[in-house]
């Protein structure tokens, strides 16, 4: 079951978790920076701490190896959970609620953007907390002029596929996913056409994740 919640506004504190068989894989605190009944922006930045697999954590810090171990311990369903502080980046993230991608743009310590970063992932849920999905593995990083573009993981989304995380009608939304997004990057349509200045954050207090963000309904 899921609590349907009011819109957040500018400023409130709102969660992002992955959840896969109702146990949440990853969970992410941000800042709210607009909320519609399309979608939801957000803002993150250095110091902020989530919840993220043991796995992972271990892969990032020794320079991604292994990576193929947190598929597989996603598949299981045999997790564990330790915190992560994010860091180097200061990131703005356009949720859209019903589509299967989220766009996001990275910039450095100087708010230069770095990056656009487009993750595939299921329509997004509202919880009384901020929003629930999952992540289907597969990613998309764009120059910030949008000149240039290259898919990232498609290794690992297909091993996702093998191991039963990507369905039939997954990939399917993600193929069409996949020609949405370059369409709006070529016409600078949808989220390529919003406000992606910096967010204003250095006044802001740096939210947190809530006791019971592991409960998933």
């Amino acid at each position: 079951m899921t609590i349907e919640s009011e819109r957040f506004e500018p400023g409130a504190t709102v969660v992002r978790r992955h959840v896969w068989n109702g146990k949440v894989w990853t969970a992410m605190p941000y800042r709210v920076l607009q909320d519609d009944d399309e979608y939801l922006v957000v803002a993150n930045w250095p110091g902020m701490r989530a919840l993220v697999s043991t796995t992972w954590i271990d892969s990032f810090l020794n320079g991604g190896l292994h990576r193929e171990r947190t598929i597989n311990e996603l598949a299981s369903g045999s997790w564990e959970l330790g915190w992560w502080a994010w860091r180097d980046t200061t990131v703005r993230s356009w949720y859209a609620l019903d589509a299967h991608f989220t766009v996001r743009q990275y910039f450095d310590a100087d708010l230069r953007p770095l990056a656009w970063y487009v993750d595939f992932d299921l329509p997004k849920q509202r919880t009384r907390m901020g929003i629930d999905t999952f992540d289907l593995l597969l990613d998309l990083i764009v120059d910030p002029d949008c000149s240039r573009l290259r898919w990232k993981d498609e290794d690992e989304y297909q091993h996702g596929r093998r191991l039963g995380l990507v369905d039939d009608q997954a990939h399917r939304r993600v193929t069409e996913a996949r020609e949405e997004v370059v369409g709006m990057l070529e016409s600078r349509q949808g989220p390529f056409s919003h406000d992606w200045s910096p967010p204003p954050h250095q006044t802001w207090q740096v939210p947190v994740l809530p006791d019971d963000v592991r409960r998933v309904l």
